[in-house]
């Protein structure tokens, strides 16, 4: 695997989190009496194509322990901060050690996984 194909799993991984973040923000939209028709779409198209980039991040050497890590952990602070931003949920101190102990996790992978 070359270093331009290591890179390019990392920009796939990039692009698996965004989609993945996308389709779990319109899942708001989908609940409830209020649902559009509209939302749905987005949601399953945000799925796969945050799943089709994600495979490509491992055919190019990202190893999946460590993608499927980042890949749920970064989309899980994402979607906190885009709840607490757009929707105006609640956010405690508590919840924010927990995202800095999930973003702490997945950087202590990371760097375990360095020889």
């Amino acid at each position: 695997m070359s270093e331009d194909d290591h890179m390019w799993g990392y920009l796939f991984l990039a692009l698996a989190i965004v989609a993945e973040v996308i389709a779990t923000t319109f899942l708001k939209f989908t609940a409830g009496e209020n649902a559009k028709w509209w939302a749905y779409a987005i949601v399953v198209v945000g799925y796969v194509a945050s799943f089709t980039a994600l495979s490509q991040s491992l055919s190019r050497g990202v190893p999946l322990g460590i993608a499927y890590a980042i890949w749920s952990a970064v989309g899980v602070v994402a979607i906190v901060i885009v709840s607490w931003l757009l929707f105006k949920e609640s956010l405690s101190w508590v919840q924010i050690v927990g995202l800095a102990l999930v973003i702490s996790g997945v950087g202590l992978l990371e760097l375990g996984g360095k020889h």
